[in-house]
């Protein structure tokens, strides 16, 4: 299984992401965490398609809303990629397309199967995590049912051991934000969750050998 998870794309270590992958082949661009944004959603997608391009991908969306209820062609289309490049926004609304379209079943499959790499990053590494609880702190859930038609998922696809705070103690972001990233951290802390705070320059990778940030 090969993962590459980071709070800001590829935070300050593209040739990891390189590394992992082998060559800038086929990339599949996941923006369904930006479902629930109206207009902005496009630009969101562009904005990630554009970095990956200038790596040398050959990156295109594959939205997972055009394949709900239908896995088997969902895993035939991802199955011609080398990367699958899940990119931040709502978690909650992630989770939920990733159920309806079987994505959480169809990539766990390929992962298990080392067919591909999986690359997220803030909402796409996120939901990786054995369990989303805590994120509704930064992260509205009443925008799945709207958006998605279905229920929120607490559960994640527990593909990772720990639960991902991304964007901890990292500069742009503004002090109500920040704060609530730190409030998530003191809970888990409390709680006694394993977790991986990460500023926006580091990444979690698996299987290149280390699972370091």
């Amino acid at each position: 299984m090969r993962l590459f998870l980071a709070s800001y794309r590829f935070g300050a270590h593209p040739d990891r992401l390189l590394r992992l992958v082998g060559r800038p082949g086929r990339a599949a661009v996941v923006a369904n965490a930006a479902d629930a944004w109206g207009p902005a959603r496009a630009s969101a997608v562009v904005s990630d398609l554009v970095p990956l391009r200038r790596m040398g991908f050959d990156a295109r969306e594959v939205d997972l809303r055009d394949f709900v209820g239908a896995p088997d062609r969902l895993r035939a289309e991802l199955s011609g990629h080398d990367l699958v490049w899940v990119r931040g926004g709502n978690t909650f609304v992630l989770r939920a397309q990733l159920a309806r379209s079987g994505a959480d079943t169809v990539l766990t499959d390929l992962l298990r199967e080392d067919a591909l790499v999986y690359a997220g990053y803030s909402a796409g590494a996120c939901v990786m995590a054995p369990s989303l609880r805590g994120l509704e702190l930064v992260d509205d859930p009443g925008e799945v049912e709207p958006t998605c038609g279905v229920p929120v998922i607490w559960d994640g696809l527990g593909l990772i051991d720990d639960a991902i705070v991304p964007h901890y103690r990292s500069p742009g972001y503004e002090p109500a934000e920040s704060a609530l990233i730190e409030e998530i951290v003191h809970r888990y802390r409390r709680d006694g969750i394993t977790h991986r705070a990460l500023t926006d320059d580091e990444v979690i990778v698996v299987g290149e050998g280390s699972s370091d940030a």
